[in-house]
């Protein structure tokens, strides 16, 4: 069994940072950050491979950074230059291949004022 927890969301103005992080408790593969507004459905936000190959969706390119530190089996998500819609609960995900299985991180609110 693998846990995900995630910290680090919170309320900032629009045009401003926050940095997430995912923890895991076990050996993870690709590890990604989906984001999921109100009425709307779960989008990949970004995605980073074993071997820290990199994707971005369209909509955060050149404004989100994911990175992954191996020693402390932790990605991150530096959101930079924020805007209202990027409003979301924000939930880590990465795939085990020792147990097969998916896991989640429990979610963390990111609220961008404007």
């Amino acid at each position: 069994q693998v846990q995900l927890v995630e910290s680090g969301g919170g309320l900032v103005q629009a045009g401003g940072s926050l940095r997430l992080s995912c923890a895991a408790s076990g050996s993870i593969g690709a590890m990604d950050w989906y984001r999921q507004a109100p009425g709307k459905q779960r989008e990949s936000v970004a995605v980073i491979s074993r071997g820290g190959s990199l994707n971005y969706a369209d909509s955060v390119k050149g404004r989100f950074t994911m990175s992954r530190d191996y020693a402390k089996n932790t990605v991150y998500l530096q959101m930079d230059s924020l805007k209202p819609e990027d409003t979301a609960v924000y939930y880590c995900h990465g795939y085990s291949y020792v147990t097969g299985r998916d896991y989640w991180g429990q979610g963390t609110q990111v609220t961008v004022s404007s």
